[in-house]
């Protein structure tokens, strides 16, 4: 539940620290004295909504921070996001004058999506205007689905309608431009037949073009390496071998006068050797190369036959062995796309599977739907609609991505008339009735330990509102229930009792808050009662009906 409640320069609120209780509290006061702004401030510290209009004027930042005590389903995400279970969970969120947020959690910092995460869990807000929603078709159906707890199953439902719609889309587009796909698949499967005739294989361009530039230019290569091995070493003529080894035969004579001559003696020795041995390598290239047209012709074929189908794709030689795979892949896809009869049987496979789901839905709202009719019936005869009837009719209509059913909440206000419309039927009043008994009956099956009621007995009065009184006196006998409330006879009902009032503090407005006492309470009630003129029968009265609850 709720245990404390900081709020620092938020609106005209400049500093408060709130400590609750198990059971029903209620918060009243003037109007426009701030009731409300205690319950938008714990809905900005679980997550909601941000901007530099929530900081009071002249400060520099507002600062929330509300402490729960720590639902035993909840430990284990904190444990999974490192964020220290105890008993205790610390809430903060602060927005500076910059439009900047921070959240935290147990005093780290945590993406807001934490904050409403954790808020699932410990907490549930009725809105003063909740009423006004219950007017549209989308809240009459979620209101029935968070009742019968089927919200897994509709957003199960709505997957299922989004994936058949988009197979139905792509057969639809497949039948469409069968005639356009059939001419792609025509002109791939011709280009791609081209480069199969040609066989090209990665690597091949490069190693052709060496073996063809050998081959055009064998009878240079062999003039020319003829020609380098006579001059390093032939017995017609004067060559390198022949100098080289007289060049030795003289210095060997002189290194035994003088040895500094035996480095450069190496030298010659090495350099000889080396002649040698390109004599040898030489000998050995002239033995393999050969004049060979015939090879050359084929080759020369081979690299015009590459170079006219690069020439007619326009793109590089070399890279006609990945042209040729992206082809064959485009191929495969279009035929994969265009398989009309697969993308039937897929589209009907989804339709089957949604329409399985949707009737799941439907048998499931039909159930949740008998239920709570006849529980908010019961709750109206206590509510100054006795022989009124509440239904949810839940009728078939075209499928959709909400399933297959129309939800509509239908009311009679009077004995043996049929019902109608609530939007068609119900005043303003026996709308928020309506309302305030859809809110208790869902909080009674609620899970989360704290329920806010933010003046959600708005257009009640009189004994109707000592019923709404009792109705939340009993629901804080299972849950915290927190109430912002201008009725009397809700306040009475009360537990515990906060006073909301608004003041002058120098240039500025501020709003405080205080915990009464029974005394307190009695002077509250009055003024609830009488207004402004409190008088000893107002007082009498006050006393009366907080002995009576």
């Amino acid at each position: 539940m709720l245990l404390t409640l900081h709020v620092r320069d938020f609106v005209i609120v400049q500093n408060t620290e709130l400590q609750f209780e198990p059971g029903f509290t209620v918060f009243s006061g003037e109007t426009g004295a701030g009731k409300s702004i205690l319950i938008d401030a714990l809905a900005l510290a679980l997550g909601g909504r941000a901007d530099t209009g929530l900081i009071r004027a002249g400060a520099q930042r507002a600062d929330i921070t509300a402490v729960f005590s720590t639902p035993p389903g909840l430990t284990g995400w904190l444990t999974e996001q490192a964020l220290d279970p105890t008993d205790e969970l610390i809430l903060r969120r602060t927005v500076d004058s910059q439009g900047r947020s921070r959240a935290f959690i147990n005093g780290q910092t945590v993406p807001l999506t934490h904050l409403r995460s954790v808020a699932e869990h410990v907490i549930d807000i009725h809105g003063q205007h909740a009423h006004q929603s219950l007017l549209k078709a989308a809240s009459q159906r979620e209101l029935l689905d968070t009742q019968g707890n089927h919200l897994e199953l509709a957003s199960r439902v709505n997957s299922a309608w989004r994936q058949w719609q988009q197979l139905r889309e792509q057969r639809e587009r497949a039948e469409h431009n069968s005639q356009a796909l059939a001419q792609e698949r025509e002109r791939l499967a011709w280009q791609l037949g081209d480069l199969d005739r040609l066989a090209m294989t990665p690597g091949e361009w490069e190693t052709l073009s060496n073996h063809h530039s050998r081959l055009a230019h064998a009878q240079a290569l062999l003039e020319g390496c003829t020609l380098a091995m006579n001059l390093l070493d032939t017995d017609d003529a004067p060559c390198a071998r022949q100098s080289l080894n007289a060049a030795h035969q003289h210095l060997q004579k002189l290194v035994s006068h003088d040895d500094t001559l035996r480095g450069i003696l190496d030298t010659l020795e090495s350099a000889r050797i080396a002649v040698a041995e390109t004599v040898s390598d030489l000998a050995g290239y002239l033995d393999r190369v050969d004049l060979d047209p015939e090879s050359l012709a084929h080759a020369e074929q081979r690299l015009s036959a590459i170079f006219e189908t690069a020439r007619k794709y326009k793109i590089e030689p070399q890279e006609l062995p990945g042209f040729h795979e992206t082809l064959r892949q485009q191929l495969h896809a279009l035929q994969s796309g265009s398989d009309t009869e697969a993308l039937r049987k897929n589209e009907e496979k989804a339709r089957a599977h949604y329409q399985e789901l949707a009737a799941q839905l439907s048998q499931a709202r039909q159930q949740t739907a008998a239920l709570l009719s006849k529980k908010v019936t019961q709750a109206m005869q206590s509510l100054a609609m006795a022989g009124g009837r509440f239904e949810i009719s839940v009728l078939e209509q075209a499928a959709g991505p909400h399933g297959t059913d129309a939800v509509e909440f239908l009311v009679a206000g009077h004995p043996g008339t049929p019902p109608r419309p609530l939007a068609k039927v119900a005043s303003g009043g026996e709308l928020a009735r309506i309302s305030l008994a859809l809110s208790v009956i869902a909080s009674q099956a609620a899970r989360v330990p704290t329920l806010i009621f933010d003046e959600v007995d708005t257009g009640i009065g009189g004994g109707v509102a000592e019923v709404v009184g009792r109705l939340l006196k009993e629901l804080g006998q299972r849950h915290q229930v927190l109430c912002v409330t201008h009725l009397p006879q809700v306040a009475a009902c009360g537990d515990h009792h906060f006073r909301v009032a608004k003041q002058q503090a120098g240039n500025e407005t501020v709003s405080s808050i205080t915990a009464l006492s029974e005394n307190d309470r009695v002077q509250e009630v009055a003024r609830m009662l009488g207004g402004l003129e409190i008088t000893r029968t107002t007082l009498d009265h006050a006393r009366e009906m907080l002995t009576a609850f």
